[in-house]
């Protein structure tokens, strides 16, 4: 074998290990608990004036955090305890919760792009120092999966588009159909499900699934 022919043989061997990686379709899951994200009004008038809140753990997205803080939620059927408060403050209160939560409470929210809140139901959080209703804010979030802008070269998607994902953990196999793409330099690559997507496909946090593309119009 010459110079020319060994060569050769390099060139093919890189490019079917840049094949190999870049077929890869995996992306980590991480499970949604309930939990609500808070403006400061909302905050103080729970906590009291001036209140801040203390950070539990960090969260897999970069500068957030579980907070210490929980809170009661109401609706005219029933309330739910321990409800985490997720870090830093927004410009806008909102609280995510799974369809079987909403049962529990009596409630039909809609299912949601985090943020997308009007029309949304209404929904009462009770603190240690006061209450606070929201006559929309509650919300069923929409599978999606968080990605920095090189994630979303990588896979070949945009903001706001919607793939599927597939999960088979050798138990169950389940697809979401309609996950969407949300794009952020502030973002790491992780797909959200509620508690009631994971149960049904006895997933759990650190699996992963397979993206696949689909023909669909934007959200």
């Amino acid at each position: 074998m010459n110079k020319q022919d060994i060569q050769d043989v390099v060139y093919q061997v890189i490019e079917r290990m840049q094949d190999s990686n870049q077929s890869s379709s995996e992306v980590p899951i991480g499970i949604s608990a309930r939990h609500c994200h808070l403006n400061k009004e909302c905050l103080e008038e729970l906590f009291g004036k001036g209140y801040e809140l203390t950070s539990k753990a960090p969260l897999s997205q970069p500068g957030q955090f579980a907070a210490n803080e929980t809170v009661m939620i109401a609706g005219p059927r029933g309330s739910i305890e321990k409800v985490r408060i997720l870090g830093p403050l927004r410009s806008v209160s909102q609280v995510e919760v799974s369809q079987t939560d909403a049962f529990q409470l009596g409630l039909k929210p809609p299912v949601r792009q985090s943020g997308h809140i009007e029309g949304s139901s209404p929904i009462t959080i009770i603190g240690p120092k006061g209450s606070v209703y929201l006559d929309k804010g509650l919300i069923i979030a929409q599978a999606h999966i968080h990605m920095h802008p090189d994630d979303a070269s990588y896979f070949n998607v945009k903001d706001k588009e919607v793939v599927a994902v597939g999960i088979d953990n050798g138990e169950r196999k389940v697809t979401f159909e309609k996950t969407l793409i949300r794009v952020s330099e502030k973002y790491r690559l992780e797909m959200h499900i509620d508690t009631d997507e994971a149960n049904s496909g006895a997933i759990k946090s650190g699996q992963y699934g397979h993206l696949k593309k689909v023909e669909s119009t934007d959200v």
